[in-house]
Order: C-alpha cells, then sequence, then structure tokens
C-alpha cells in the first residue's frame, strides 16, 4: 500500500496539516517538529504527489489547452508551440477536445470544478464562448489563440488574415492574373471576411472588380476547392487564378483544374492559405500564404507564463505577421492563340 500523509502525520505525532506545512514551507513551525516530520517522510519513503502540493502551494503548475479537434490540418503546429513553452516553465499540459459535443464540455466542466489547471489556452469550439467568458470573469485567466474570429473580450493571439489576404491579390495581379475565382472558408468565420476583403480590396486597389459570381463559399476541405472549380465550370465562367482560404481547399482545386486539361500554373495558377507541411507535396507544390501557427502556440503560452510571474495579461491582441511563401502553382499568364481550349468536365 502507498504511504500517504495521514501515515507521515501519525508516525510523527503531528496533524496533517503540519505535515503539509513542512511539505510546502508555508507558515511559522518549531524547527525541531520540522526536523521530526522530514526524518519520518525519509523513513517511510512518502513521496507527495506534483497535483498535491500544487494544490496545498495554490498553484497546479498544469495549464489547461481547449481545442475543437485534433484531426485540424494545423493543429499540431500550434500544439507543439504551447508545449515548447509550458514544458520548458516547468508546466504540463492538460488537453482537452469538444469532438463529442456537450460530453466533452461536461467532462472539461468538472476539471474546470475540480481545478484541475492554473490558466487555459483556447482555440474556440463552436458553441463555447458564453461558458469560456464566464470561466475568465470568475478570475481564471484565459488566452484565446484566435484563427477565426476577434474576441475583444478575451487577451488573444491572432495573425493578420486581412494582410493575407492582399498579399496573396499583390502575387497574383503581378503575374497579370485579373479573373480570380476565390473559394472562401465557412461564411460565418471573421478569418473568411478578413481574408476576402483583404484580397477584393487589393484587386479594387488595381483597377479590377471582384466578379461576384467567382466568390464560392466553401467549408476549408478538399472536396469544396473541387466543388469551387467545378461550379466555375458549370457556371461557364472564365477565371485564370485561384485564391483558396487554406492549403486543403487549394489542393482540390488544384486537382479539380488539372482534370480537365489545364495546366497549373500557367492556364490557372493557384494560391492558399496556412503553409500546412501538405502545401508542399501538391503536384505543383503550392504557393500559399503562411500562418504562423507554431509561434502563435508560443507566444499564447508565454503571455499566461508571464500572467503566473506576474506580468498582466495585455489589453490587446497580440498579432503575428503573415508571409507569402511562393511556390510552383504560380505563374505569369501567358496568352497563346495557338493554346487549345480546356476540356469541360460534366457531371
Amino acid at each position: 500500500m502507498s504511504i500517504t500523509i495521514a501515515d507521515v502525520a501519525a508516525r510523527a505525532g503531528v496533524s496533517k496539516t503540519t505535515v503539509s506545512r513542512v511539505l510546502n514551507g508555508k507558515g511559522e513551525l518549531d524547527l525541531r517538529t520540522a526536523e521530526r516530520v522530514r526524518q519520518v517522510i525519509e523513513e517511510l519513503g512518502y513521496v507527495p504527489s506534483a497535483r498535491a502540493v500544487g494544490l496545498a502551494r495554490g498553484r497546479t503548475r498544469i495549464v489547461g489547452m481547449l481545442v475543437p479537434s485534433l484531426t485540424w490540418p494545423w493543429m499540431g503546429e500550434v500544439l507543439q508551440g504551447a508545449v515548447d513553452v509550458v514544458e520548458s516553465e516547468g508546466y504540463g499540459l492538460l488537453l482537452f477536445t469538444f469532438n463529442r459535443g456537450a460530453e466533452s464540455m461536461q467532462q472539461f466542466a468538472s476539471q474546470v470544478s475540480s481545478q484541475s489547471f492554473d490558466g487555459l489556452l483556447v482555440i474556440e469550439p463552436e458553441g463555447t464562448l458564453t461558458f469560456i467568458e464566464q470561466l475568465h470573469a470568475r478570475g481564471l485567466p484565459v488566452v484565446l489563440i484566435d484563427d477565426r474570429d476577434k474576441r475583444p473580450q478575451f487577451p488573444s493571439v491572432a495573425t493578420t488574415n486581412y494582410a493575407g489576404g492582399e498579399s496573396a491579390a499583390r502575387h497574383l495581379l503581378e503575374l497579370g492574373r485579373r479573373r480570380p475565382l476565390v473559394i472562401t472558408g465557412v461564411e460565418r468565420f471573421g478569418c473568411t471576411h478578413e481574408r476576402l476583403d483583404g484580397f477584393r480590396d487589393t484587386y479594387a486597389a488595381a483597377g479590377t472588380e471582384l466578379d461576384p459570381r467567382l466568390v464560392f463559399e466553401g467549408d476549408f476541405t478538399h472536396e469544396s476547392g473541387r466543388r469551387g472549380v467545378q461550379y466555375a465550370l458549370d457556371e461557364r465562367l472564365d477565371f485564370d487564378a485561384v485564391f483558396a482560404h487554406n492549403d486543403l481547399s487549394a489542393g482540390g482545386a488544384i486537382q479539380a483544374v488539372r482534370e480537365t486539361g489545364r495546366n497549373v500554373p500557367n492556364d490557372v495558377s493557384v494560391v492558399g492559405f496556412d503553409d500546412i507541411p501538405y502545401a508542399e507535396h501538391t503536384e505543383p507544390p503550392l504557393t500559399t500564404v503562411h500562418q504562423p501557427m507554431r509561434q502563435m502556440g508560443q507566444a499564447a503560452a508565454r503571455m499566461l507564463m508571464g500572467y503566473f510571474g506576474g506580468t498582466p495579461l495585455p489589453d490587446t491582441p497580440h498579432v503575428l505577421p503573415t508571409t507569402l511563401i511562393v511556390r510552383s502553382s504560380t505563374a505569369p499568364k501567358v496568352t497563346s492563340r495557338t493554346r487549345p481550349a480546356p476540356k469541360h468536365r460534366s457531371h
């Protein structure tokens, strides 16, 4: 049987509270009593759990992290960034997903009630905002890794979605691409509007208004990239470029374009968003807007670590810039009278 704090107290002839004070260095203690307790601890081989010591000290040295799912393509990068910082500071990470909806949330809430962690990193699962707000209002330090929307009520780490859309547009304009098909993300997400606005405004500033018929609402999946291209073909809409709001949908668009007999990048240039590892392995490799996901995880974790050390959480978002990564899926537009007409793929 394992040795408990009660066993130590009984052998030393003191209360469990006194043993706890010796372990945690709290309160005024008679030196001879403290030495006797330490001797008994050594004799019995008592090892207090890190959680018990943390709770006694008012800290668990655990950081909670709530995410929608581990299947999102860039999730591993964010997690690795957070873990890099948390573990380097001697903390552990307790991870919660929202895979099972209400059941997952109930399990998360029970851990909150038992004070299982000192602070919380959040990539907001849909439908959880009110609960997270309540935790924050009750004093739990929360830092949002803000990939999809602006949540000014929380300290957050964000990226430049609007500027990312601008950089994609500037690149395509420099290549002579004037008829881009835009395959957006989910309409209700703020990042979708920011990426589209940055892209659209840059084209407008160059004297080219986006054809609203060439804006197709996707859902960040490979299949939605294919559907966006097929939609434009079915509607017989001419396009010479694709700007997809993530790399998966860009990969789907590349496949769909090539299946029509058109060449990527010469006939149609394609730009994605995120720069996940997949982007280097599309055929051809994908030009994309790089989001610094690992750095976002690191920055959010540093905010919490700073708070634990006495630094107030910031009132404004910590914003990390996006950068355009040019690969082989984009090229200057070349007009040729001898180019064969593309094949039209029907359903």
